[in-house]
């Protein structure tokens, strides 16, 4: 009888969620079927290319999961969310969960079990399910997923409203869950992988500056090498070290340069997994001026020296507007050693950057340089190093390009500070220093060692899901919870590098992007090849941004500014001159911040999130699709996904990546990043027969129409990793 029970349920929930497939007579038909052998059979009959093949799927997929975890509960499967208070105190008791969550009392826990929306189940794909069960939900020590996918989603709220004061945290744990649960936004990977249990932490994004010093570079190994052991994604910026054939305390000649160095920290990635489940990943950063800059481009390449050879780093290159004023112009570009530069000028090169297109103090100290005929240096074509670097990135997708002059012209905290580099994937851009050893003494049988700390960058990241947030009209609902969330993320993470713990607290940066803006265009009916997708970025992200700025701006009149805002463009109001926000639009935002400040220094940025996208049911980030369909294939898997809201209406504006004109997605981003205070991690997508004419044209509009940075060139020849610790 009581299988009989569960098999009438199972039923109904297919009828009620599949009417036109699950009609009375194909349940005559399948009567003698349990209902797994039912979904199994409804699954037969749809193909790959209907959309609800894969509800179908996740249907069964979730149903076997709350089967094996009400068995493991000693309970019924309807009882579940009933049974939340009790697993969740003993998880704390078994050491899954983190002890801080402790604080929640019986009374609340019994109230938050009443939130549970198990129907919410009903919005994930079969891949979005299979993910975030493999990847993220917990598991007891002998592997074996403990927690439902309701429960994570609670618990993240939970964890991340942890410190809220006690009269108002329940109902912000429970607007933190509306938001998760309906999938209208993610958290980053660590977040979602952590939050709320024990270990681990939960950024994102990290970005050191390394000195020119021996014990610096050493020292920024040993800090990536504890970022990534906790699974963070760094960017690390190499400029400040001396070139091939410098000086060392006077005798000439005989630097190794930068390569030894970066063989280091290839090592490091390699030897220090990202929690045992995959290697660790940092992104090196080189002026475009410096001697080095031939070796560092050709460090990724398959071919050559194997003792110069990086593969396992990603190459990033920065770059001022003059080099790509000289590249358009044909002229010559003159290559210097930074730490000969500091020696005979006085100065540090990399220090300065343009204030104005056109005009500003590094070109002045370039100039300078090139006229000093004690400093050494090469001579060689600017588009020699442009084709240089890209054979590279048609090769390797790499290196990455930095716009220098574009990020620190339009970075809200220029007046503590400068921006040397951005992050492993291309979206963060704050300020930068090396931390330096300022003394260190022998104390009996103790070693003192003394440090100023540098400002090790470090972003917190979540991201919004525009197909769905933008349909049901809730931006500024989820964006007001988003970056409470964000915020809180600052203060409960336990990073293990005390500059970077410091660093946070004095900007308090987040990072709150958007996946599905292929997925919103195809719902809104706009081609993205069109002047109508640029006026919709143009007016989503506006909106979006204001929605953030408020939100920081109401965070800061109940918990305080962050402590830079004092002399910063948020303060000043430079930062809404720059970006023409001085309309009525934005009056009440304006006023908010100039009576409250701001809570976070650093607000916007857009991560690639493919990972979290796809639990979600979206596409990924602001590009394109690869695809209508494809295979989404892992070590114990294939499973075929198609694009969301695939029907008749949507298919003709899913036009595929690599058949669209880039020129209309370099003009997108153009737009989009008037309103996005950091980066924006954006592929250019090449055939793989690309002419070096037409990649220069695609690099030069780039930089013209003021992107900060582009990501990979994915060329249809070139495969590249996806950033997952940036996933949000």
């Amino acid at each position: 009888m009581k299988e009989l029970k569960m098999m009438n349920k199972q039923d109904t929930q297919l009828q009620q969620r599949f009417p036109n497939l699950v009609t009375e007579e194909w349940l005559e038909e399948t009567s003698t079927l349990t209902w797994q052998q039912r979904a199994l059979s409804a699954l037969n009959e749809l193909s790959v290319d209907q959309p609800d093949w894969t509800f179908v799927a996740s249907f069964c997929y979730i149903n076997d999961l709350k089967e094996h975890i009400a068995k493991g509960r000693g309970e019924e499967v309807d009882s579940l969310p009933l049974s939340f208070p009790a697993y969740f105190k003993q998880q704390i008791e078994n050491g899954i969960y983190d002890k801080r969550l402790d604080s929640y009392t019986s009374e609340e826990l019994n109230l938050l079990a009443l939130v549970i929306e198990p129907t919410r189940d009903e919005k994930f794909t079969y891949i979005g399910i299979k993910t975030l069960a493999d990847r993220y939900l917990a598991k007891n020590f002998e592997d074996q997923i403990i927690e439902l996918p309701q429960e994570r989603m609670l618990v993240i709220a939970m964890m991340l409203m942890v410190e809220e004061p006690q009269d108002k945290r329940l109902d912000l744990v429970k607007e933190a869950y509306w938001a998760l649960s309906n999938l209208y936004m993610t958290v980053a990977t660590p977040t979602l992988c952590n939050a709320g249990k024990v270990g681990g932490q939960l950024s994102s994004c990290f970005i050191d500056t390394v000195d020119d010093d021996l014990r610096s570079i050493f020292d920024s190994c040993t800090d990536a090498a504890t970022v990534s052991k906790n699974g963070g994604g760094l960017g690390i910026y190499l400029g400040k070290i001396r070139a091939k054939g410098s000086s060392i305390r006077g005798f000439k000649n005989v630097s190794s340069g930068v390569i030894p160095w970066m063989k280091q920290l290839n090592n490091v990635a390699v030897s220090v997994d990202q929690l045992g489940q995959r290697q660790g990943a940092i992104a090196v950063y080189l002026d475009v001026w410096h001697k080095d800059i031939f070796a560092f481009l050709d460090a990724k390449l398959n071919n050559g020296d194997e003792r110069q050879r990086t593969h396992d780093l990603f190459t990033a290159v920065t770059i001022p507007d003059v080099f790509m004023e000289a590249v358009e112009k044909r002229e010559n570009w003159s290559l210097f050693d930074p730490h000969e530069v500091r020696i005979k000028m006085g100065y540090s090169l990399e220090d300065f950057y343009d204030e104005a297109r056109g005009e500003g103090e590094f070109r002045q100290k370039y100039a300078e340089c090139l006229a000093n005929s004690e400093l050494s240096r090469i001579e060689v074509p600017a588009i020699e190093i442009m084709k240089r670097i890209m054979l590279s990135q048609l090769e390797t997708g790499s290196p990455f390009m930095f716009y220098r002059d574009t990020a620190n012209r339009l970075n809200p905290n220029r007046h503590k500070g400068m921006i040397y580099g951005s992050n492993l994937c291309t979206e963060i851009m704050q300020n930068m220093s090396a931390t330096t050893v300022i003394e260190e003494e022998l104390e009996e049988d103790m070693i003192s060692i003394k440090k100023k700390p540098g400002d090790y960058v470090v972003c917190n990241l979540s991201s919004l899901s525009l197909g769905t947030v933008l349909a049901d009209e809730v931006v500024e609902r989820v964006v007001t919870i988003q970056v409470r969330m964000l915020d809180n993320v600052i203060d409960l993470n336990q990073i293990g590098v005390k500059q970077a713990e410091q660093t946070n607290k004095k900007y308090r940066a987040i990072g709150l992007g958007t996946y599905g803006w292929h997925h919103h265009l195809a719902k809104k009916g706009i081609i993205w090849e069109s002047d109508e997708a640029i006026e919709e970025v143009d007016r989503v992200y506006e909106r979006i941004n204001r929605a953030a700025i408020k939100a920081s701006a109401q965070l800061a009149q109940e918990k305080g500014a962050y402590p830079h805002y004092d002399g910063s463009d948020w303060q000043s109001g430079e930062y809404f001159r720059m970006r023409g926000y001085e309309n009525e639009d934005w009056k009440e935002v304006r006023s908010k911040v100039s009576r409250y400040g701001m809570r976070n220094g650093y607000v916007m940025a857009v991560a690639p999130n493919a990972t979290t996208s796809l639990i979600a049911g979206s596409t990924a980030s602001i590009d394109p699709i690869f695809s209508k369909y494809y295979i989404e294939e892992k070590k114990n898997y294939r499973i075929p996904v198609v694009a969301p809201d695939l029907d008749p209406t949507t298919t003709w504006y899913y036009k595929p990546a690599h058949a669209l004109d880039q020129k209309w997605s370099i003009r997108q981003n153009g737009a989009r990043q008037r309103h996005v205070d950091q980066g924006i991690s954006f592929n250019l997508y090449v055939p793989s027969t690309v002419k070096a004419k037409e990649l220069l044209t695609l690099h030069l509009l780039a930089w013209k129409e003021g992107l900060k940075t582009t990501y990979y060139v994915r060329s249809t020849s070139v495969s590249v990793d996806e950033c997952e610790s940036c996933s949000s």
